[in-house]
């Protein structure tokens, strides 16, 4: 099982819902909160404006950077690992980022699964999954600057070979694959098949059914999307995922939560 945190459940970003205090409230169930999605440069921020337009929830703090170190130190004391999910079409904003989750052991997720129109023609979300150099290329300047680097990914996008991307984002130094599998749940056995990175799947987790078809694909760990501040739904998931790893040996470290026994 992955190292990278523990339990093996994350809570996905949700764009302008997903911050310090949602993570706090979820921690005793997961192992690592993804907060975010967060716009990092000039035209992803233009982006989300306009998708606040439409009344969309974006954050869109004056400097995204010190949000982003302000987030973490909120959660400092908080016994999970935290992540930040961003969207970027430039790299200088993204090695401060990544230099900002290096101080915090801190995952660095790059988004390339947002699918709202004005996102995708900005040159970010899921139009990188067309662009597979480009998105190399972040994670290359991410690793670079020090971060932890996952990429948030989703399946049933036309023409992308999922399992080929996957491998070559590890190739370039990904250290984790977060899969939205859509209604495509066995590709998460062929991107684990495909890489030796963390594989995270995502998409419909609620439960032992849903937890356990999961892992059995050979994923690392599940995340939690919607129902992410329910934790009635996060016990359940936490349970089951603990169960069915109960055999694996738990990393050491401060990143531990709570469904490790402590």
């Amino acid at each position: 099982m992955s190292s990278l945190f523990w339990p093996p459940v994350a809570l996905a970003s949700l764009s302008g819902a997903s911050d310090a205090a949602w993570a706090r409230a979820g921690a005793p169930y997961a192992g690592a909160a993804f907060l975010g999605g967060i716009a990092i440069d000039g035209p992803t921020r233009e982006a989300a404006r306009r998708l606040v337009a439409r009344e969309r929830s974006e954050f869109l703090p004056a400097d995204p950077v010190a949000f982003i170190d302000h987030q973490f130190e909120a959660l400092a004391a908080v016994p999970m690992r935290p992540g930040i999910n961003v969207r970027t079409t430039t790299l200088d904003p993204l090695a401060e980022v990544a230099a900002v989750c290096a101080d915090h052991d801190a995952l660095l997720e790059l988004n390339a699964h947002c699918r709202q129109e004005e996102m995708c023609a900005a040159g970010a979300g899921e139009s990188l999954l067309r662009e597979p150099e480009r998105l190399c290329e972040q994670v290359r300047v991410a690793r670079t600057h020090g971060a932890t680097v996952s990429v948030k990914v989703r399946a049933e996008v036309p023409g992308v070979d999922l399992p080929a991307l996957a491998r070559a984002l590890a190739r370039a130094g990904a250290d984790c694959v977060h899969v939205d599998a859509m209604d495509s749940e066995p590709v998460v056995g062929a991107v684990v098949r495909a890489t030796e990175a963390t594989v995270i799947a995502n998409n419909g987790v609620r439960d032992r059914e849903t937890v356990s078809e999961y892992l059995a694909y050979g994923a690392d760990a599940v995340s939690v999307g919607r129902p992410s501040d329910d934790p009635r739904v996060l016990e359940r998931v936490r349970d089951a995922a603990v169960a069915w790893t109960a055999t694996a040996t738990p990393p050491d470290g401060p990143t531990a939560g709570a469904g490790d026994g402590r």
